[in-house]
């Protein structure tokens, strides 16, 4: 009886983990490498090793690209008025997810495996894809070209922070605007406000 009670406890543990949220450990804001060396390292790789990042990396990584950085809830990128309108959608192997920024948790939009569907086979191997998508209706501007115009551009900063990261880290990461957009609109069940703007591909460099 002991036996099942733990088993239970542990597909409780496992479902709430896998099938429900991520707790993130808490992001590491000290340490790395100089910003200048890190801009030395920029760059767009295409090929990645299969190794999975670590949970304290990808926690790391999320915080970097567009986390809450200031008691005001502002972030580690700017968006214009401070709206905040860039999503990030991050797709494992064990599902597809919406990072939290504020509680540091990732919470789960579908438990399949996606990022076939996020990447080409010259990103495929990477562990992670993360995917940027722009909530227009949080702008509130008039126009859907001003909206998308204003998006493009916060979107720009969180794909420089995630370059720079993976380069201070010894990750690699490759962006791009060719993902199938119909396939995960409906996988992920976005609305007709919500834009995928850019993917990013990270994992570690191919030997």
């Amino acid at each position: 009886m002991k036996k099942y009670y733990v088993l239970f406890i542990v597909v409780c543990v496992y479902n709430f983990i896998i099938g429900q949220t991520i707790e993130l450990p808490t992001p590491q804001k000290t340490g790395g490498m100089p910003i200048m060396e890190a801009l030395a390292k920029r760059a767009t790789v295409r090929s990645f090793d299969t190794t999975d990042i670590s949970i304290q990396q990808l926690s790391n990584l999320l915080w970097a690209s567009f986390g809450v950085n200031r008691p005001d809830g502002k972030r580690t990128a700017p968006s214009a008025n401070n709206k905040q309108e860039i999503d990030i959608y991050v797709l494992l192997k064990n599902g597809a997810f919406i990072y939290d920024a504020a509680n540091n948790k990732l919470n789960q939009v579908i438990s399949d495996d996606l990022r076939s569907q996020a990447a080409d086979r010259r990103f495929a191997d990477a562990p992670v894809q993360l995917i940027l998508i722009a909530d227009l209706e949080k702008r509130g501007e008039n126009s859907e070209e001003g909206k998308l115009r204003t998006a493009n551009i916060d979107c720009g900063y969180i794909s420089q922070n995630i370059y720079l990261f993976c380069s201070s880290e010894g990750l690699v990461t490759g962006a791009r605007g060719t993902v199938n957009r119909d396939f995960l609109i409906f996988k992920l069940k976005l609305r007709a406000d919500q834009k995928i703007l850019l993917a990013h591909s990270v994992g570690h460099p191919k030997p």
